[in-house]
C-alpha cells in the first residue's frame, strides 16, 4: 500500500468496501516510534462499511518511527510535550476535516482508534471537540490532564468508548489506565474498560474483544 501525501499528514486509507454513499471513518492514529503501518496491519478485519485511514504523525524519529509529540523519558515532570501534543491535536481535527471533504465521508460518524500516544490524543479530541465523533478505542492509553485541561462541559452523549490496556504494562502504568474510566463515569459517557495479562500490546484476547465491540457498536 502506496504512502498517501495528499491531505495535511500523510496517510495510508482502506476504501469501504460496502456500497455506502456517505461511508464512517475510522481513523487509526499509531504511537510514538512506531508508524502509519503499525494499526492499519488490521485494517482488513474491520467491518466493511468502514472507511479507515491510518494517518502517520508529523515528527520523524530515528529509525523510520513518528512520534505525534516528544517525549521526555528522563523526567518526569515534563513527560509530555504539552504545547506539541495539543498542536498535534489540531493537526488531527484538520486533517478529518480534509478527508472528510474528499472522500466524501459522513461527518457526523467519526471513529477514532489510537495505541499509546495515538490513544492519548484520540481521548483528547473526543473530550475537547466531541461534536461529530461517535467511538473512541483507546489502546494501552492514558487521560492526559495537562493536554486536556480542564474538560468543559459539552454534549458528549454521542460518546462511546472501548478501552484497553495490559496489567504487566511498563510503559504505561495501569494505575494511569485506570483514572479514564472513572472520569468518564463523572461525565456519563458509555465506556467499556478491559484490563489484560500483557505488556504494552495487544494481547489476542483484547484484539478480539475490541472487534466483537465494534460489530455490536457499527
Amino acid at each position: 500500500m502506496k504512502l498517501q501525501t495528499d491531505l495535511p499528514l500523510n496517510y495510508l486509507a482502506r476504501c469501504a468496501k460496502e456500497d455506502t454513499q456517505t461511508p464512517k471513518l475510522l481513523l487509526l492514529l499509531h504511537g510514538y516510534g512506531s508508524n502509519e503501518q503499525d494499526l492499519f496491519s488490521f485494517a482488513d478485519e474491520l467491518p466493511q462499511d468502514f472507511f479507515v485511514i491510518s494517518v502517520q504523525a508529523p515528527l520523524a524519529l530515528p529509525f523510520g518511527g513518528y512520534a505525534w509529540y516528544e517525549i521526555n523519558f528522563t523526567e518526569a515532570k515534563k513527560f509530555n510535550d504539552v504545547l506539541q501534543a495539543k498542536e498535534a491535536v489540531e493537526k488531527i481535527k484538520n486533517f478529518i476535516a480534509a478527508a472528510v471533504k474528499k472522500f466524501e465521508l459522513n461527518s457526523e460518524k467519526i471513529w477514532l482508534c489510537g495505541f499509546s500516544q495515538g490513544a492519548i490524543l484520540s481521548n483528547a479530541l473526543a473530550l475537547t471537540s466531541p461534536e461529530n465523533i461517535e467511538k473512541v478505542i483507546m489502546l494501552s492509553g492514558y487521560t492526559a490532564q495537562e493536554i486536556i485541561g480542564e474538560v468543559a462541559k459539552k454534549d458528549f452523549s454521542r460518546l462511546d468508548y472501548f478501552i484497553s490496556h495490559g496489567t504487566e504494562d511498563t510503559v504505561i502504568p495501569i494505575d494511569w489506565a485506570r483514572k479514564t474510566p472513572q472520569l468518564l463515569r463523572n461525565l456519563n459517557i458509555e465506556h467499556r474498560y478491559e484490563e489484560y495479562p500483557s505488556g504494552h500490546g495487544l494481547v489476542p484476547q483484547n484484539f478480539y474483544d475490541l472487534l466483537a465491540w465494534i460489530q455490536e457498536r457499527k
